[in-house]
């Protein structure tokens, strides 16, 4: 097996409330998008994204009324956590967990798009280094 991709498919109420979020703040640009669909994609190694709205009918019958929770979409950044935290806010994104750091080296923010979608950006401590 060899992987090209990876994708997370997200169902949600509003897709372009969720494409608009995605596109506005997380740089994303759209791909493909129809009535109830929109893939997005970006340019470096983050996931691509593909938005269908709830009770689609591409989707099998039992799959249909779900929406995306539970599950949070983590982007690893090397370096500028703290910028991009500032970045976001400066524009207006709600911060729905607050930058911090873990004890095991993890420094990490979420926000939350307009469908309850969590976005994680995480950085790594590097070995040996100093843990406040």
């Amino acid at each position: 097996m060899q992987i090209t991709a990876s994708t997370v498919s997200l169902t949600v109420d509003d897709v372009a409330a969720s494409q608009r979020f995605f596109t506005t703040h997380l740089g994303y640009v759209e791909q493909a998008a129809a009535e109830g669909f929109a893939s997005l994609s970006r340019e470096d190694a983050a996931l691509d994204i593909v938005l269908l709205a709830r009770g689609i009918e591409v989707l099998p019958p039992d799959q249909r009324d779900q929406r995306a929770s539970g599950l949070i979409v983590a982007f690893t950044l090397a370096g500028g956590l703290d910028d991009e935290e500032k970045r976001l806010r400066d524009a207006g994104v709600e911060i729905t967990m607050p930058l911090r750091e873990e004890t095991w080296g993890e420094r990490l923010f979420q926000i939350t798009d307009p469908n309850g979608v969590v976005v994680q950006f995480v950085e790594w401590a590097t070995p040996g280094e100093d843990q406040a």
